[in-house]
């Protein structure tokens, strides 16, 4: 058992990762292939291709939000400021601040990729500070 953690704690968090949703299998023929495809991008060229060609542009502007409230949630920023921003329902804010601090870290290091590759690069989001604690963009 991980330090820190007890039974009671454990079974808390095998019950927190059973109700993010149903478990994907990720072994099937057709996942297997989707993993694959993404692995084989090289550029932000074919992953914007790829993605166009894969969903639509609504369900990209979904995920785009998505990814934006994971990170606006790592940085504190409360859910109404979130909501407005991106448009999400405060359902689904809750829902990916749940997958941000779940065991699966799917969000988390993608984030801190991101991070550290646009420190590299002198790029960043200027306008998070004016969303903190419930700001508007305004």
């Amino acid at each position: 058992m991980s330090k820190g953690m007890n039974e009671n704690t454990k079974l808390k968090t095998v019950k927190m990762i059973l109700g993010i949703g149903p478990r994907v299998d990720w072994k099937t023929k057709t996942n297997k292939q989707l993993v694959a495809g993404f692995l084989e991008l090289q550029t932000a060229d074919e992953v914007e291709r790829f993605l166009r060609d894969l969903m639509t542009p609504t369900e990209i502007k979904e995920f785009a939000n998505r990814l934006e409230a994971a990170r606006l949630l790592s940085r504190d920023v409360q859910y109404n400021a979130i909501s407005e921003s991106t448009g999400l329902s405060s359902t689904t804010i809750a829902r990916i601040a749940k997958w941000l601090y779940g065991s699966l870290g799917g969000y988390r290091l993608i984030l801190k990729r991101i991070t550290l590759n646009q420190s590299k690069l002198g790029t960043g989001h200027s306008n998070s500070s004016q969303l903190r604690k419930g700001l508007s963009w305004n």
